[in-house]
């Protein structure tokens, strides 16, 4: 009798055990909770810098991704914020305004502000006549440039509102989640992105101060 019953108990063991190994193999097979485990944490290896670091936005696409490019959300987030725009290919207009005006130390130096910065294609939305114009005047270059730093840091939660420029005047953000509009008119394209003293949002007009 003992040995029926340990050989009874020990087909019952087998069986158990063999019984669950079939439950894993049919829960891999139809996606049950044994295979997620890897492929949850897949998206994790495979997602952009941009999306990483928190920044939004379609305009962040045109942004290098080798960290090694002095334009990268990566590289731009050890420099202050005018040596982070001349690596920036979306911003060599904005960058030879900056040094035409003079600014690049001002710039550099300034401590926890925000700026909002146009692309080149928001420069080319301004008459070429005009924007020689402009170039051509530094006190209004400087006026029009200052009006896009505002004197406080702004993360996307704090982004929306009336806020104090360099310049003296204010600029107003509309929005929300990842979409802002600055002044009723400039989309930002590319946002949070951060710098050794600021916080970048890139829009894809300049804006213009109340003259």
């Amino acid at each position: 009798m003992k040995r029926r019953l340990f050989a009874t108990v020990g087909v019952v063991t087998v069986l158990a055990l063999s019984g669950c190994g079939g439950t894993d193999s049919e829960d891999t097979a139809s996606g049950g909770s044994a295979a997620p485990s890897m492929s949850a944490s897949a998206p994790m290896t495979s997602m952009s810098p941009s999306m990483t670091s928190g920044q939004f936005g379609s305009g962040c696409a045109a942004v290098p991704t080798d960290a090694s490019n002095p334009g990268s959300f990566e590289a731009m987030a050890k420099v202050p914020v005018a040596t982070a725009a001349s690596g920036n290919p979306l911003l060599s207009t904005l960058v030879t305004a900056v040094k035409k005006a003079n600014l690049v130390d001002s710039l550099n130096g300034a401590q926890g502000v925000t700026v909002f910065a146009p692309t080149n294609d928001a420069f080319a939305k301004i008459p070429k006549a005009d924007l020689d114009k402009v170039l051509a005047d530094d006190a209004m270059l400087k006026k029009i440039l200052t009006y896009h730093v505002v004197t406080t840091q702004l993360s996307p939660d704090t982004l929306v509102g009336t806020h104090k420029t360099l310049q003296g005047g204010d600029v107003t953000v509309t929005g929300g989640g990842t979409e802002f509009t600055v002044n009723g008119a400039s989309m930002v394209v590319c946002g949070n992105v951060s710098t050794a003293n600021a916080t970048v949002y890139i829009v894809d007009s300049v804006l213009m101060p109340k003259s």
